[in-house]
Order: C-alpha cells, then structure tokens, then sequence
C-alpha cells in the first residue's frame, strides 16, 4: 500500500513538473465534469478542525460520523497532500438531478466516548470541509447555546441533518452549498449513550451561470468594492510614501554627490598633497574584500534563487494558474521551481565567491545548498512531529517525504552542483574601479546611531510602510479563511518593496561612506534584509491582536514557518540591497580619479 502511495506520488510530481511549463492540463478523476441524470457524483469529505485553527485539522471520520464500511481514499496530488488535504468517499448519494428529502444516512448508537468528542469538537467551533465535483463546500458540525446562561450551564448541539442545495446548468454542477439545520438537533451535553439518526436532503435547481465561470464566487470577495478600495488605497499610500521619501532623499543624495564631485575634481587641480576627507579618503579601502566572504556569496545565492522563485510564482499568479481552491497548486509550485532553480543560487554564489578570490568552492557550494534549506528541513521535522502527536492531517505520509526527498536528491541537487561548476568557469573578475591598498585605514569612531543594529532599523521600517496593509490580507489568505486573488494589485506592492529596499540601502550606504566606515559590504545586506524582521515582528502583533488562533500546535505552526519565510524574505531583500548598494559604489568611484 505504501509502495503505492510512493509510485503515485512520484507520479504526481513529474505531472507537477509538466503542469509548471504548461504542457499538462487538469482533470478531476479523469472526469470533464459532464454527467447525465442518475449518474453518481462522489461526495468527498475532507477535514474537520477548529475554525480559528487553520492549521489544526483532522481527518473527517476521526469523529464518529457515519462512515461506509470501506473508507476509499481520493488520489491525491503532492501539493494536496502539502496542504493538508485527506479526501475519502462519504456515504451521502448525491446522483446528478436526484432530489432526495430526509434521506437517512445512518442510525448510529453513540459511546459516551463518542458524545465526549462531539462536544469537545462543538466547544471548540469545529467546521467541516467537503468538495463536491472540485466544488468546495463547508459548515459548522454543531452550536452552543450560551444565550442568557453561566459558563457551566452551557447547551452543547450536534447538527444531525445537512440539507444540500445543488445548481446545475445543462450536463454540469455549476454550485453546491450546505446548509444545517437548527430544528434537527442532537444535544451532547452530557455523557451518556444515545441513539443518533442522521438524515440529509439534496434539491437541485437550474442555473445560466456558464461552467467556466463557477469558480468566480470564491474570488468576488476579495474584489468586493469595499476590499478593493483597501487595496488601492494601500497602493496610493505605498507610492505617495515612496514618491515623497525616495524623491527627498534622492534630491539630497544627487545634489550632494554632485558637490563632492565638484570638490573633489577642484581639490585635485588646486592641491594635490592636500589631506582627503569624506567618502574619496576610503578609495583604498572600499573595495576590501569583507570577512566571511563564503557566507556572504551563499546568502546572496540563496537570495537570489528566493528572488527568482518569487518572480515565477508572480507569473503563474498572474496568468490564473492560482485560482480558488485549486487544491495544492501553490504548493506544488513552490516545491518544483524552487528545485529547478537550484542552479542559479549554485551559479550566483560560486561566481561571486570566485571574483572575491575565494578558493574552496565546493565548501561554499555546500553552504549555499544548506543555508535555506537547512533551517527548513529542521523547522519541518520540529513541525511534523507535532502534527504526528496530534494526529493531524498536517502530518506528512512516509511517502510524501520520500518524494520530497527525491526531488532534492535528483533535481535540487545536481542543478546546484551545475550552477555551481558554471560559476567557477565563468572566469568573471571582480570590477573594481579602484585599488585596494595594502593595510587597512582604521574606521573612526562613530555615534551610535551610525551602528549596524540603528541602521538595520532606519532601512527595515520605510520598506515595511509600504506593504503593511496588504500584509495583512495576506495573513487572512495564508493563515484563515479569506480568498486572496488580487495578485496585481501584490504584485504591484512587491515592485515598491524592491525600489524602497535598494533606494534606502544606497542611501544608507552612502552616508556610511561619508563617514569613512568602508565595512559596507555586511551592513548593505543586513540593511536590505532587515525587513524579514519588521515582518517578523508584525507576525506577533497579527497573532495576538488580529487573530483568534490558540494551541500549541496552532501556535508553533505559525510561529515557526513564518519564521521560516520571514528568513527567506531577509535573504531575498538582502541580496537586493546588497546588489543595488555595489552598483551605487562602482559607479560613485568610477566618477572620480583614484590614485
């Protein structure tokens, strides 16, 4: 069985690999999705989980509902089973234009075990999740009646009756919502045994609303006017803030870059054994190659392949291949391009590692390959573990891990190692406009507000003024039940967030030169990455003041794969700031003559 699950999977991921170059396209169970009357159209049921919990679910008959005697599990995708979903087949007869009214889908004697689980499961909100011809559906497996009573007399109620309303349009299934009935209630307040029927009722109805559309309702609330002017206004913000900021210091920067160059040219026809002073005096120390310099090439690598994962995700975001409830898709997504773009953090590292005269290149390889990856794959295993004690779907199968870790294995892997090869035979040299002199000049003594962790904070802040709205949207999509679609109006922020960062680390870098501190090289990418951390810290006041999620497991979820991607979103800025910070000093010194 689990050889199976692993062939299958396997499967899966080269169809994945072929579904990211667009050669493949999508079918649900080799279905087109076109049914006569009568036909059977499974109903899947998925996962049930606290509401406020989007991280915490379980399998659907992990609560004694009423299950069939063999529970078939739906084929799943790589990124279906990433994002938790578990789909077996449920006993509900849903046929094609079938109306049924109070059909009974089991009577059940329930253990006092089993009243114990439905009330701790009603207590904490647990909602159910089913899909229905790919259409997702959901509820709320039961109520508390708190109205006018103390905590202790609380009424706890299972829904026993689900009523199904079904469109169709010609041969398809357009849309299916559930709804529950109040009147049909099973009261499991206390434990004892009881008898439980539970009943269901199907009606169909005809619609015009073309099957190409049936998705658009799961979009339409992220594009509500409301929503929409949010968004836009955070744009608005984001541009004015940048256009104000970015425009003051640019007029600063140029006006007093012109003047040093004035200066300096007039101080080398009037005096040329006059003492130099501001960012000329360093010329011989600017271009030092900086301490650490193979874990300054493996973080730009790393960088930049997060850069060029982020870029492909905003493409295929941008063509539609995200829409609503395409199940795993984005997991799927990033699983694969961030494999297959291995190569240019291998390419990226090693040639850099290369111009700054490293020799142990293999070792810096090993870094690179290790520098994301690592803290992930331990934060995964902390992750999994916890999902494995608690049971829940969020735990990966044997065989999910064994794919993942072939994929690493014969694609991440050998693509590092050929960009890495590629970057030692680029024989690119570093451009330097100026020499290095032999002996470093000692840095002056500097306020504190010139200090690394200061100017980590001044270049962190205007970059994440610029996407703060938008993030939490985006908290709400990844980490509730909100419908993120706007990927231009993202896309668009994104844009802002790379111009802010690279601006701001100019200027940092800039005003560091002035005082004579040549150490740039570090600060730069520490500068442009500091945005990881604001992001970071945003990450607790969305927790504690904007969500309602509670738990260990919940709790460590977030925290440690937002841990996770606010590293991996220090890393991409820092190689930006890092990137735009080495262009802006080439081009300073090249202005001048450096002796």
């Amino acid at each position: 069985m689990e050889l199976r699950r692993l062939q299958m999977d396997l499967a899966v991921a080269v169809a994945a690999v072929l579904l990211c170059f667009g050669i493949s396209g999508v079918a649900s169970d080799g279905s087109n999705h076109r049914y006569k009357k009568g036909d059977h159209v499974p109903l899947y049921v998925n996962k049930v989980g606290p509401f406020h919990n989007p991280s915490e679910t379980y399998r659907y008959f992990d609560l004694p509902f009423c299950s069939p005697e063999h529970v078939t599990e739906k084929k799943e995708a790589l990124g279906e089973v990433l994002n938790g979903d578990r789909l077996v087949d449920a006993k509900y007869k849903l046929d094609f234009g079938v109306d049924r009214e109070s059909e009974v889908l089991c009577k059940k004697k329930l253990a006092k075990e089993d009243v114990a689980k439905f009330r701790n499961a009603v207590t904490k909100d647990y909602y159910f999740q089913m899909y229905y011809d790919d259409l997702p559906l959901w509820g709320f497996i039961g109520k508390v009646d708190k109205e006018g009573k103390d905590l202790g007399e609380y009424k706890y109620f299972l829904y026993k009756r689900f009523h199904f309303d079904v469109l169709y349009n010609n041969d398809r299934v357009i849309e299916i919502v559930v709804h529950t009935d109040p009147n049909t209630l099973l009261d499991v307040t206390e434990d004892r045994e009881m008898e439980a029927e539970f009943l269901y009722s199907v009606k169909w109805k005809e619609t015009t609303t073309p099957f190409e559309k049936r998705m658009d309702k799961y979009s339409q609330t992220s594009s509500l006017p409301h929503h929409l002017e949010i968004h836009w206004f955070s744009i608005i913000n984001s541009c004015v803030t940048v256009l104000l900021l970015t425009g003051f210091l640019a007029t600063i920067l140029m006006r007093v870059l012109k003047n040093d160059f004035v200066k300096y040219a007039h101080d080398e026809e009037s005096a040329e054994d006059q003492e130099e002073t501001g960012w000329k005096y360093i010329h011989g120390d600017v271009f030092r190659f900086p301490k650490n310099k193979s874990l300054l090439a493996a973080c730009l690598g790393s960088g930049t392949q997060l850069f060029a994962l982020t870029v492909f995700i905003f493409i295929l975001a941008l063509v539609g291949v995200f829409y609503p409830y395409n199940r795993g898709a984005l997991f799927t997504a990033l699983v694969i391009i961030y494999a297959l773009t291995s190569g240019i953090a291998g390419y990226a590292a090693t040639s850099f590692y290369c111009q700054l005269e490293g020799t142990n290149w293999v070792r810096n390889l090993l870094l690179t390959g290790c520098l994301f990856c690592g803290p992930l794959f331990l934060t995964f295993c902390f992750l999994n573990t916890v999902a494995i004690v608690y049971s829940a779907t969020a735990a990966l199968p044997f065989g999910t891990i064994v794919v993942i870790v072939l994929i690493w294995t014969l694609v991440t892997s050998p693509l590092l190692v050929l960009g890495g090869i590629a970057g030692k035979n680029s024989k690119a040299e570093f451009q330097a406009p100026c020499r290095t002199t032999k002996y470093p000049r000692e840095i002056p003594e500097l306020p504190w507000y010139r200090q690394t962790v200061p100017q980590m904070i001044m270049a962190g802040f205007l970059p994440f003024s610029a996407i703060y709205i938008e993030l939490y949207y985006i908290f709400a999509s990844v980490w509730g039940h909100r419908i993120y679609t706007i990927y231009s109006i993202l896309f668009i922020v994104f844009i802002i967030l790379l111009i802010v960062t690279a601006f701001i680390t100019v200027a940092l870098t800039y005003f560091q030169l002035a005082a004579e501190d040549h150490e740039w090289w570090w600060r730069s990418f520490l500068c442009g990455g500091s945005t990881g951390l604001f992001v970071y810290g945003y990450c607790w006041y969305y927790y504690y003041a904007r969500s309602d999620m509670s738990g260990f497991m919940q709790t460590s979820f977030f925290f440690g794969y937002m841990a996770c991607i606010c590293y991996g979103f220090f890393l991409m800025l820092g190689m930006v700031g890092f990137r735009a910070a080495l262009l802006f000093v080439r081009h300073i010194y090249r202005s001048i003559k450096c002796e």
